[in-house]
């Protein structure tokens, strides 16, 4: 079967017979992104009975000092885990991990195959074109992995025509600064493009301290009252520097080529507990990193047919101290770990079109990591130092076939089988089934419906770390089931209202997770059965009020138990039956933006029930985190002139100055400013 598989995949790539020609296009102006075969209203053949969440480029611009985990808090139903401001942010998708959810960039997977998580508080929204989520099921489209989903992410051509700059300043509270810079050049057949990102701050906002009690005292030494100090985030100071280079060269006969440069160079320290008594000139506790990404890419569409190939590589460095002063003013290191990862990545993909009723297409990606990681402090019983760590290589191999077939307009079916290669284990078949069906013409109501399997690896981290790693862990895996309805009405130039309703539910075997060992270390193991299931919802409200009064408002509502279903470990294990820690069972999202000529203001809230800290859902005082909501508004004038587009914003985060935790001891910012100018010259 697995050969049988490989054949079809090449022999799709490879081939594909011309057709007459459906629709003509101008190349040069509209690129050769393969047309969408419409059967009713403006459902592609290619998205049948998926469940997913496109992003406007409003979302993704309207405040260009945000990163991809702000507006996916702001603007999805998916937790976003943070650890406090410009640190690890990472993402809850239906009530899995982290590690769960498949994030790529342009096509080339960006997961840390060490930790198998991605940090989106490192990817800025401003070189981000295209995002979209591919929830449960759907993924397997893309990719193997994805137990809980994936995050699509991609870079357009800037359709310049000429010369073009936009600069933008922005200053905020806590001495803040970002700078955006964007310089492009566009003709008939190339598309190029500069972007520069420079964030720093020393980041010491105030906050008020719920772990520490301050007593006040009497005469007679009585505590007579008591009170939560305000604190400041100490030694949480950060440099971010990202670079963008784009090009794009275009044939004007239905072939583009594709360069993609991004570049990374950032300088965190990790800011102190709100249990931390000590000083902040005590210790040195800091994390640098040195990423380059780039994807070369040529994409033909003919006439009834597209092929594509990519090739890419990722390097990065990371570097991890933590210092100490020993007594006598000299910083000694506690911890000196150093990571290097190499992936050379490759992918070839294929479409081909028979008519308006069938879509078949396949897959073949690679990805080969090389991992280098060290802890360099650590010290032997003879007093030396000995550099603990693993060098490991993996090759991460993933195709996959799928025919599409729409026989009436109102009905289509979708099958997907996927099968993955990691170092020398192949996984079962992955299949995939989606079927979606117009219930009525009138508000446009389509039902869908869909089932996978799907499995992920163990991260090399789970399998080699030092100490700890487990080479013995299996490979989790799981049946997701998604059924929904979506609507869609309006009319022209006057409103529009669209909505869905999706059920999800997804049982998943020998889940990995660390535990504490007699040894003193912890280490990864296959003990728990999970049992995911909820309801997501989703509404897009657009109205003109009037000839210059535009209103738009959308929201996301999730519930998400995710329950240990698994056996005790131990007759003292209460974590049966129980909610995964930090996975909210509630989540909500509301936004708005009401425009008038060249004014617009902008509303934003999220909400999170309480997250369990513990996987007993202990009640004690660290066993939970309260619920929270979130408020930011920004109010942006634009103006035009011969010689140049000007922009004046003014932003407000946490409105309310909410005293919040998203992760247990990990101070968060209260209300906050941003100002941000914005200057586009017309050459």
């Amino acid at each position: 079967m697995r050969r049988l598989l490989l054949f079809i995949i090449v022999t799709l790539l490879c081939g594909g017979a011309t057709a007459q020609e459906r629709t003509k296009h101008d190349w040069v102006r509209d690129g050769i992104d393969i047309p969408e075969v419409a059967v009713y209203g403006n459902r592609p053949i290619k998205e049948i009975g998926t469940q997913q969440t496109k992003f406007d480029s409003l979302a993704l611009k309207e405040n260009i000092a945000l990163s991809m985990a702000d507006v996916l808090t702001f603007n999805s139903s998916i937790f976003v885990k943070s650890y406090g401001r410009a640190t690890l942010s990472t993402v809850s998708f239906r009530g899995t991990s982290p590690s769960h959810t498949q994030v790529s960039w342009n096509g080339m997977k960006i997961n840390n195959p060490m930790l198998g998580m991605t940090d989106f508080s490192m990817i800025p929204s401003y070189f981000i074109d295209d995002a979209s989520l591919l929830h449960g099921t759907s993924s397997v489209n893309e990719t193997g992995g994805g137990l809980g989903g994936a995050v699509k992410l991609s870079t357009k051509p800037a359709e310049a025509d000429g010369f073009g700059m936009q600069y933008i300043q922005g200053i905020g509270s806590f001495k803040t600064f970002d700078e955006f810079l964007r310089l492009t050049y566009g003709n008939d057949h190339w598309q190029v493009s500069t972007r520069a990102v420079y964030s720093s701050s020393p980041n010491e906002y105030k906050y008020r301290n719920h772990d520490k009690k301050i007593n006040i005292y009497d005469e007679d030494m009585n505590i007579v009252e008591q009170y939560y100090p305000i604190e400041r985030n100490r030694s949480g100071a950060y440099k971010d520097l990202h670079l963008l280079q784009e090009v794009y060269y275009n044939t004007g006969k239905g072939d583009r080529l594709g360069l993609n440069a991004w570049y990374i160079n950032s300088n965190r320290e990790l800011a102190m507990l709100t249990v931390d008594h000590g000083s902040e000139s005590d210790f040195d506790n800091r994390q640098r990193e040195k990423t380059f990404r780039g994807v070369l890419s040529w994409d033909h569409l003919g006439q009834s047919w597209k092929l594509s190939a990519k090739g890419g590589y990722i390097y990065t460095w990371m570097a991890y101290d933590y210092k100490r002063d020993v007594g006598n003013g000299t910083m000694a290191h506690m911890t000196r770990s150093r990571s290097r990862i190499n992936t050379f990545y490759g992918q070839v993909d294929g479409e081909y079109y028979i008519g308006n009723k069938w879509l078949f297409t396949a897959n073949l990606s690679l990805h080969q990591h090389i991992v280098e990681s060290e802890d360099k402090n650590i010290v032997r019983q003879d007093g030396n130092k000995a550099i603990v760590g693993y060098r490991k290589g993996r090759p991460e191999l993933s195709g996959s076939i799928s025919a599409k077939w729409r026989p009436l307009d109102r009905f289509g079916v979708s099958m997907v089988l996927r099968e993955e290669l990691f170092g020398t284990k192949w996984t079962p078949l992955i299949p995939a089934l989606f079927v979606d069906g117009v219930l009525s013409t009138k508000g446009n109501i389509i039902a869908k419906a869909s089932i996978s399997r799907n499995y992920r690896f163990p991260t090399l981290n789970d399998l080699y770390f030092l100490p700890g790693g487990n080479p013995d862990l299996r490979s989790e895996s799981g049946w997701t089931y998604d059924g929904g309805i979506s609507f869609a009405i309006g009319k022209e130039g006057i409103y529009s209202l669209s909505g869905s309703a999706t059920w999800f539910e997804s049982f998943i075997k020998d889940w990995i997770i660390w535990l504490p060992t007699t040894k003193g270390f912890f280490s990864p193991e296959n003990i728990k059965d999970v049992h995911a299931y909820g309801v997501e919802l989703k509404g897009d409200l657009n109205v003109a009020l009037s000839k210059e009064w535009q209103l738009g408002l959308n929201g996301t509502f999730s519930w998400t138990p995710s329950i240990n279903v698994g056996e005790p470990r131990t007759p003292a294990d209460k974590s049966v039956g129980k909610q995964l820690p930090y996975v909210p069972e509630l989540s909500s999202t509301v936004s708005g933006r009401l425009s008038w000529r060249g004014w617009s203001f902008h509303y934003k809230w999220c909400y999170y029930s309480e997250r369990f800290t513990m996987s007993s859902n202990d009640l004690s005082l660290t066993g939970k985190l309260p619920p929270y909501f979130m408020s930011n508004i920004a109010l942006e004038k634009s103006l035009h002139f011969k010689w140049a587009d000007l922009s004046l914003k003014g932003t407000i985060n946490n409105l309310f100055n909410e005293e919040y935790l998203s992760v247990l001891s990990r101070p968060m910012p209260g209300i906050n400013f941003g100002i941000f100018i914005g200057i586009t010259p017309k050459w």
